[in-house]
This record gives structure tokens, sequence and C-alpha cells, in this order.
């Protein structure tokens, strides 16, 4: 169960302000189909997130055992500074879209979200965790619906409200919070 909170907490923070939620916005205003969104979003990020956590698991048994928890929460801590550098919605009109918004949503959101903060953080995640595989990749996925799905019904009317600075320092703060409980828990 630890696994499941703590990947959906690190997830739901960090991708608040990602480039995959103002993606997010960008779909919502362009499909009037809300649940394809979602459900694009859903199956893009399992996919992605099975990935990023079985390559978590794999890359953990090649690190020695009193180096692991240095790694990883060294890695926190450096996510945690990458949080800091806002995003930009890199997202354009693409040939993708005439497939519809699930379609359009899946690929779009799965190709965004290679090398993104929030896929970085389920490889760091599933390497910590690696015993509870699953519950990494349905807590992140869950932390990206908890921070996405929102955006897609209220996105314009959130992003006023919501301050993306003091989101990404609070973000940053979990997760350096996560580095340093990493590193002592060896001791």
């Amino acid at each position: 169960m630890d696994a499941l909170l703590s990947s959906f907490t690190a997830v739901a923070i960090a991708e608040i302000g990602d480039k995959t939620q103002l993606l997010s916005l960008f779909l919502a205003a362009r499909f009037r189909n809300k649940t394809a969104i979602i459900a694009g979003i859903l199956v893009a990020t399992l996919l992605n997130h099975a990935a990023s956590a079985w390559l978590g698991v794999w890359a953990a048994q090649f690190i020695p055992a009193g180096w692991g928890p240095w790694l990883l929460g060294g890695s926190f801590i450096a996510v945690a500074l990458w949080l800091l550098i806002p995003d930009k919605d890199d997202s354009e009109d693409t040939a993708m879209l005439k497939y519809g918004a699930f379609v359009a949503s899946c690929v779009l959101f799965f190709l965004a979200e290679i090398g993104d903060k929030t896929q970085v953080a389920t490889v760091i995640l599933a390497a910590s965790f690696e015993n509870a595989l699953w519950m990494v990749v349905w807590g992140t996925t869950l932390g990206m619906l908890a921070a996405n799905v929102p955006v897609v019904y209220a996105g314009s009317w959130l992003l006023q409200k919501i301050s993306l600075d003091w989101a990404r320092r609070a973000a940053c703060a979990v997760f350096i919070l996560l580095g340093i409980f990493t590193i002592l828990s060896a001791s």
C-alpha cells in the first residue's frame, strides 16, 4: 500500500504544470468528448508507466546493495530540482488529431510522457518499491488522472486559480523529502 500511496502522491504533485497537463488542456479545448480524452490518457499512462516501472525494477538489480538508497535518494532530489523548471506547451496541430479524441489523446499523451518528469519518477519509484511493480504503475497512473481529469473538465478556470510556480515548489519539496527519507532509511 505504501507503493501505491507514494506513487500516487509523488506523480499527482509532479504533474501540476507539466507539459502533459498542458497537453490535456489543449486536447480539452480541441475535442468535445471529454470521456474519450480521459480514456486516451488512461491507456497511454498505463502503457508508458508499466514499461517505465519494469525498467526501474530491471535496473535496480544491477545496483549494488549499499548504493541503492543513495542512488534512489539522489534521483528523487534531482527530479525535485528538475520540477522547478517550467515546462512549455509544445503541442501543436498534428495529423494525429484527425483520428479523434481517443486516438489523439492516447498517442500524443504517450509520446509527451517519454522522458518526462513523471516517467522518470515512475522509474525511480519502481526501483524503490521493486516488489510492488503494479502498485507503482497503478499509483502513478491514478496520480496522472488525478492531476489531468480536472484540467480536461475545468482546465482554463483551474489554471487561473492555481499558481503553477507554487505547485512546482511544493512538488520539489515533496521529492526532496522523499530523497532525504530514502537516504536516511538506509542507515
